[in-house]
């Protein structure tokens, strides 16, 4: 790892549009990210992403004390640096394919609802409380627990359905709060695990247990777990790095391994792109062989964009999963099929719901289908919101705002319908993981 000497100043990409600059001054390590700079203790104690990439997870721990770092922060829609109101939770980032994971701990990625206890109750990521009854929390150790809500694979809406309820009700009988960490205990991941044991078998939870880990022995048995845990439906695997510490944030310390698949697929259009992309491409506009018409815009390279594939060219692309409406998710260009010889797009007959594009980028419908509408809301406390989206033929909108006023609205255009109903799915998903109910309009 890389260290920077006294005086020295060395610069960091990160989300902004402009580097990041971390330096040592006298021995004291900054860095110019609002997560560094909004931080209310010592500055000698302050610590970030960016420099625990720079210098190690184990050099920032032991140079501020082993610490928890501050909750994490983020910009509001006034550009301003405001502290996220959720417990301070560790957030894995994703494997890169690179990363050799062997004897790294290994469980099952769960399909549930995350959940932090702290003590005296369940708290979701933004810091909402979950209404467990009594009779469930009861026996569950007084010490700040992480784990998640969780019924079985494939019931993650029947989970949220119930865990989002108010009323304490009976239908918790069938959640399991499945622990995987404890905060704020000390020592590596290893000694939290042995004071989790110790804890949860003299408390005699009922309905709180210990998530299985195991050693990962190589990349072979990696993979075949995956095979296994996705082929019953799983989501796929967390793997921990041995010794590590619990950070608040993302950590490259905990990964999520998921299984990404190779398609192909024909070239239909190119997508111009904007922003610094403008005047080349933007995304790569493909069909898939049963006509499923849909997006690639990331992976290339801006030799790529200048130069992108012709139309009729096979191309080769990765992506994570099918959507509910049959769009690859997640799609990212790998490149040409150069054994394959170019062809012109597969014509779809005109009763179809997708032409052929007449032109690069002009992929559309001959007929536009019926607007899809659906409302949901949110109630809390004191907090009375609402969402509501709306999706026609490639358009979506969107409107939000308190109950009872008209809110505000944006409207987006997709490069074809499917991707605006795969967009539509994910910001219900999103929507309904924030706790938000759908309601008759």
């Amino acid at each position: 790892m890389h260290d920077l000497q006294d005086g020295e100043t060395i610069e960091m990409q990160g989300s902004g549009a402009k580097p990041y600059v971390l330096k040592n001054t006298g021995g004291v390590y900054s860095c110019s990210c609002p997560a560094w700079r909004n931080q209310s203790i010592a500055i000698e104690k302050r610590t970030c992403k960016h420099l625990r990439k720079l210098r190690g997870e184990a050099a920032e721990e032991a140079r501020t004390g082993g610490a928890l770092p501050q909750r994490p922060v983020k910009t509001n829609a006034d550009g301003e640096s405001e502290e996220v109101s959720g417990p301070p939770l560790l957030l894995a980032e994703s494997w890169d394919n690179a990363t050799d994971l062997s004897d790294w701990w290994m469980s099952e990625k769960l399909d549930g609802v995350r959940a932090y206890w702290d003590g005296k109750q369940f708290l979701s990521r933004q810091g909402n409380l979950y209404h467990a009854p009594a009779w469930f929390t009861e026996g569950i150790p007084t010490m700040p627990l992480d784990g998640e809500l969780w019924i079985d694979r494939k019931k993650f809406q029947r989970t949220v359905s119930i865990v989002r309820r108010q009323d304490k009700n009976d239908l918790w009988n069938e959640v399991k709060f499945l622990v995987f960490d404890a905060p704020a205990a000390s020592g590596g991941f290893e000694e939290r695990l042995e004071a989790l044991k110790d804890s949860l078998r003299q408390g005699a939870a009922q309905f709180a247990r210990l998530l299985a880990h195991e050693r990962c022995q190589n990349i072979g048995a990696l993979r075949a777990e995956l095979v296994r845990i996705e082929s019953l439906g799983g989501e796929g695997l967390m793997l921990r790095q041995p010794g590590s510490n619990y950070v608040a944030g993302r950590s490259t310390t905990l990964l999520k391994v998921k299984t990404f698949h190779d398609a192909e697929a024909i070239v239909t259009g190119h997508q111009a792109g904007a922003g610094r992309h403008k005047g080349r491409l933007g995304a790569l506009l493909v069909r898939l062989a049963d006509g499923t018409d849909f997006a690639i815009g990331t992976g290339f390279s801006d030799r790529e964009r200048e130069n992108p594939p012709a139309l009729g060219a096979t191309v080769t692309f990765r992506y994570q999963e099918f959507s509910v409406t049959g769009v690859p998710r997640f799609p990212s260009w790998v490149g040409v099929r150069l054994d394959a010889v170019a062809k012109p797009p597969r014509t779809i007959p005109a009763t179809s719901a997708v032409k052929t594009p007449a032109a690069p980028g002009a992929i559309a419908s001959s007929s536009a289908p019926p607007t899809r509408q659906r409302y949901f809301e949110f109630v809390e406390g004191t907090v009375s919101k609402f969402w509501e989206v709306s999706q026609s033929d490639k358009t979506m909108t969107t409107r939000w705002g308190r109950i009872g006023s008209n809110g505000q609205s944006k409207t987006k255009t997709y490069p074809d319908q499917r991707s605006a109903d795969d967009a539509m799915t994910t910001l219900i998903k999103e929507r309904t993981d924030a706790g938000y109910v759908e309601r008759p309009q």
